[in-house]
């Protein structure tokens, strides 16, 4: 049954809202009246809405968001009680019932609406693609396919956590040069805006010669006053039209590739999609979902397409019988490493768990990178920003200078 937002009042006219499952709105409204409560309002969730017109195909779908820990909580609860042999629906309306959150409540009984409507869990959740990503979506509908939903469930847990839990670490880690980075910009905005202005007018009263360096500071506060406005509008549209681009799946697809051949950012995007497929084909492996339906999936949960096309051709091999370990060395786009050890487990028979460790190696990798990475931000930014202030302190101090020289 879908969800209905209400808001009412109680026996003593105190207002109050919450989320209730009925069949209809009417229903609501009578399950309303036999808590003793008097509905002012019924409405359908906007989760709901949305999430119909994307499961017409109409190619909409919700911009709702959770908060990313209440899509960590709810996935651990998921797995502990789908984990516990727990139906689906009902463990849906279990994590609904406990949740504190509107939203999240929302969300999971209309996702369990669509369970008993007879659609699987994973078509359910295809209705809100911006809560769940396509590695969740995967895993889910890979686990389904198999029997294993526990155990996919139980990983995909481990996995949010984790990946939550380095995100929140990385952004931490940033906060501190981001702010530095604006404060500094608009400080020297402002002093090239207004103060730099004034300066030039004493030198010009007195006829001075300015040195260059102050003559491109007058240059660059000039310009700023004239067209800055009209710069930062060209650089929102310069934005908005790559973003737009990059929509097109040729062109994103083209884009993805030159990530992948250019020499500065080979290193890291192959690491980052490497780690991506190490886990997700891990942990499905380890959930023993057959082996091509478990790269079909990994596949469709690697974020660059170029690598995502040579996955796909990769799995084409292994359901024609090659080896997968030869197969992935014919894609060109994994470490060396990552492949001796798919190797080694398709050798030793314990392929799952050597990927595990695979994974593992390869995002120990990817956080040592991404954490030397962000500890040059912020000398970085200090650098930069220091520098652009000692070259505009020097502007101004340079004509003080021979002003003083003439006055001698």
């Amino acid at each position: 049954m879908p969800a209905f937002a209400y808001h009412a009042l109680d026996p003593s006219g105190k207002p109050t809202k919450g989320i209730i499952e009925a069949g209809s709105a009417a229903a609501a409204r009578s399950s309303l009246r036999k808590r003793n409560l008097s509905p002012l309002s019924v409405e359908p969730t906007a989760l709901r809405k949305a999430g119909a017109k994307g499961a017409k195909g109409a190619g909409t779908f919700t911009r709702t968001r959770i908060p990313r820990r209440s899509l960590t909580l709810l996935t651990r609860q998921l797995a502990i009680l789908v984990g516990t042999g727990i139906g689906v629906e009902q463990a849906l309306k279990t994590v609904a019932d406990q949740s504190s959150k509107p939203a999240v409540s929302s969300l999971l009984l209309n996702l369990r609406a669509s369970v008993l409507e007879g659609r699987s869990f994973a078509q359910a959740l295809d209705d809100y693609p911006q809560i769940f990503g396509d590695f969740y979506r995967a895993s889910v509908a890979a686990g389904e396919a198999s029997g294993q939903l526990g155990q996919v469930m139980e990983h995909l847990s481990s996995f949010v956590e984790t990946r939550a839990k380095n995100r929140q670490t990385v952004q931490l880690a940033l906060l501190y040069p981001a702010i530095l980075a604006i404060v500094s910009l608009l400080v020297i905005v402002a002093l090239l805006t207004f103060v730099v202005p004034d300066i030039v007018r004493v030198f010009t009263s007195r006829g001075a010669e300015l040195p260059l360096l102050t003559r491109s500071l007058i240059a660059v506060s000039g310009f700023i006053n004239q067209w800055g406005l009209v710069m930062i509008g060209g650089i929102v549209g310069i934005i908005a039209g790559v973003a737009a681009l990059l929509r097109q799946p040729n062109i994103r697809l083209s884009w993805h590739r030159f990530i992948v051949r250019f020499p500065l950012t080979r290193s890291f995007s192959l690491k980052s999609n490497a780690v991506q497929f190490a886990g997700t084909l891990a942990t499905l492996t380890v959930s023993r979902v057959p082996l091509v339906d478990a790269l079909a999936a990994a596949a469709r949960t690697v974020p660059n397409l170029h690598i995502r096309a040579k996955v796909t051709q990769a799995t084409t091999r292994v359901r024609e019988g090659m080896a997968l370990s030869r197969a992935l060395d014919e894609t060109q786009v994994f470490p060396p490493m990552l492949i001796a050890m798919v190797t080694s487990g398709e050798a030793g028979g314990v392929l799952g768990d050597t990927l595990t460790r695979a994974a593992d190696d390869q995002e120990r990798d990817l956080n040592a990178l991404v954490a030397a990475l962000v500890a040059l931000v912020e000398p970085a930014v200090l650098l930069l920003m220091g520098g652009i202030v000692m070259l505009l302190v020097l502007s101004i101090l340079l004509p003080i200078v021979n002003l003083n020289n003439l006055v001698n």
